[in-house]
């Protein structure tokens, strides 16, 4: 289970009540998640709002100093009707709190179900979400840097070194050549908004074909909107085995479309950005891979499945969107 920290009952109760959401009646931890403390909470409500929350403690894998950019960044896009969970604020304001010397803060929950394989229906509402989102957050206040971009995922690469990437696969020394190539990308005359980045079937909601949710902002970032669109791509239009779902990477970028055409230099660049967007994946899981002791309780996820995207991609090249 991702609790990491024990709160109990009467620490649970207290940190409620520095919300405006009534008393405490239950709180469930939450199995999903590997960086952080998670509970689902159930309150009595107050005037006519939710009952139901999603407590996170922060616990790795996070600047507290990023906290504001997350939390306000919910705020801004569900003031603009986007499906994210609103930041609850306590009675002081504050969109988090400190417990036990770890940041806290407690979101609005939403309905819905992740999607295990999604249908072009449901790639399409995520396109038109996620452009939906592009555009509400274009006048954000805030940015933040991509902690994840080419160039890191090249570093990340660089250290763990080709003589241990083969010991995971024989292929997996070539990424690396290929991330030193994605990182000479300059992506900065592309269109840029506010961008999640981690676009994940787990990371959003449905019920049927309609959105209900986007979830886990903890990668967004300041940068191309094309890019953005490039990770869900790869996330959303493969099949268990890695053969690309023509119907639903049409789909997905239909629906973004239907929207935020996309400019033509995105157009001509995306097969190289998602590219890019590929390697990031292969580096991070190859991390993990590398970083997991052997006894560990974890299901490493293998980085060759990001490999072998990146080679459709790299096949597909600059016909892809034609």
């Amino acid at each position: 289970m991702a609790v990491y920290t024990h709160l109990g009952a009467e620490d649970l109760a207290q940190l409620i009540a520095q919300y405006d959401v009534g008393e405490l009646v239950s709180a469930k931890g939450i199995a999903e998640g590997v960086s952080n403390s998670n509970w689902l909470v159930e309150t009595t409500g107050r005037n006519g709002g939710g009952t139901r929350f999603i407590l996170t403690l922060y616990e790795r894998r996070i600047d507290y100093a990023d906290l504001p950019y997350f939390l306000d960044l919910l705020d801004h896009l569900a003031g603009k009707a986007c499906p994210v969970p609103r930041t609850m604020h306590d009675r002081d304001g504050a969109s988090f709190r400190m417990v036990e010397g770890k940041a806290a803060a407690l979101i609005e929950f939403l309905p819905g179900v992740s999607p295990t394989r999604p249908t072009p229906a449901q790639a399409r509402a995520v396109g038109e979400v996620l452009a939906r989102l592009h555009l509400a957050a274009e006048d954000f206040p805030r940015s933040r840097a991509n902690a994840m971009d080419f160039a890191a995922t090249a570093a990340i690469l660089e250290a763990c070194g080709t003589e241990r990437l083969a010991t995971i696969n024989p292929a997996l020394p070539a990424m690396l050549d290929h991330a030193r190539t994605a990182a000479a990308l300059d992506l900065t005359a592309l269109p840029q908004s506010q961008t999640h980045t981690d676009l994940f079937p787990d990371n959003v909601l449905m019920l049927g074909d309609r959105v209900t949710g986007l979830i886990d902002f903890y990668f967004a970032c300041t940068g191309p909107m094309v890019l953005d669109l490039a990770v869900t791509h790869a996330a959303w239009c493969f099949d268990a085995a890695n053969a690309y779902r023509p119907d639903c990477g049409a789909a997905l970028v239909q629906g973004y479309q239907s929207v935020r055409p996309l400019e033509a230099a995105e157009r001509a660049l995306f097969a190289d950005v998602a590219k890019g967007a590929c390697l990031r994946f292969v580096a991070s899981r190859a991390e993990d891979w590398l970083d997991t002791p052997d006894d560990a309780l974890v299901t490493r996820k293998d980085p060759m499945q990001f490999a072998r995207r990146w080679q459709f991609y790299d096949q597909a090249g600059d016909g892809l969107l034609a």
